[in-house]
């Protein structure tokens, strides 16, 4: 009871931490003054993944690498089948060709680290040069903004005052790590109790938990008619996680990638990343039958994971 009490509550405290700050971390830049290209692809992006982001680093800095590593790893999975299926089956995902230079992005992150992986290294700096390739990411994004970049929903549910947005930034970040705590604890000892591998505990439990406010926010998104926006968040979401979080993680434990991870679900990764790289490049729409494909695959691979 203590650890489905810890986990559950964990995951509430993440998903209320996450939104308070996205809020108040929009609210902040547009009250300075910022453009909403950098809002969007530097705060907006860097703030959707600090449950992940926090998550990870807690795991790794009390010895669970095979947790940190499985959230990311499962994070994106669950970003590209799980919530692009869901906001498409509320409603259909118009797509204009614009994220397709982001999906290509994360491909070539997925296939460095994939890399990295296969041949067993970590260290400091490679943590370090994975958060170098992001900021020369973001720089390049700023610098070559998408044409049809749009901010309308964050803006609209910005704080009125900066105070108040500092408010619930901070308020934000301390449930971020409260949160953290209490989930990495309450998963750990859940796979202890049944034996579950650190790794299947960090791809499931840990990854979908840590990516309930981007599911939020789609599908909410989707509710409102805007569902083109769950591309957007998706693709930028999956490059934070692998080069943020990733380069994070290797700082804080510089050890290799797991290996159980290179056999299975770095491939099933690496396909959702070619997805997405052909849906960009060939596919006008994401339909409802389309989305419940992906949602089943999403099912599917969980079960397998405990197969």
């Amino acid at each position: 009871m203590v650890i489905a009490l810890s986990i559950i509550g964990g995951l509430v405290a993440l998903a209320i931490g996450g939104e308070l700050l996205v809020r108040g971390a929009v609210g902040i830049s547009l009250r300075a003054g910022l453009s909403t290209l950098v809002t969007g692809v530097v705060i907006v992006g860097a703030a959707t993944s600090m449950p992940e982001m926090v998550a990870s680093v807690q795991a790794a800095m009390i010895g669970s690498p095979e947790i940190a590593w499985g959230n990311i790893v499962g994070s994106n999975i669950a970003n590209t089948l799980l919530i692009l299926g869901a906001t498409a089956l509320i409603a259909p995902i118009v797509l204009s060709g614009a994220g397709m230079r982001d999906a290509v992005s994360g491909l070539a992150a997925v296939a460095l680290l994939w890399a990295l992986g296969l041949a067993g290294v970590g260290a400091v700096w490679i943590g370090v040069a994975l958060l170098g390739l992001l900021a020369a990411y973001v720089y390049w994004r700023v610098r070559h903004p998408s044409p049809a970049h749009d901010l309308e929903e964050e803006e609209a549910s910005a704080p009125g005052s900066l105070l108040l947005a500092i408010v619930l930034f901070v308020i934000g970040v301390a449930l971020l790590i409260i949160g953290g705590k209490y989930l990495v604890d309450g998963a750990i000892a859940l796979a202890r109790i049944f034996s579950i591998s650190e790794t299947v505990i960090g791809l499931t439990i840990v990854a979908v938990g840590t990516s309930l406010p981007e599911l939020a926010a789609s599908v909410a998104a989707a509710l409102k008619g805007r569902a083109g926006l769950a591309l957007g968040n998706v693709v930028g979401s999956n490059i934070f996680n692998l080069l943020l979080i990733g380069g994070a993680t290797m700082v804080v434990t510089p050890l290799p990638i797991p290996a159980d991870l290179m056999d299975f679900e770095w491939p099933v990764l690496a396909a959702t990343a070619v997805l997405l790289v052909l849906l960009c490049r060939f596919a006008g729409v994401i339909g409802r039958g389309l989305g419940a494909v992906l949602v089943l695959a999403f099912a599917a691979n969980t079960v397998l994971l405990f197969a």
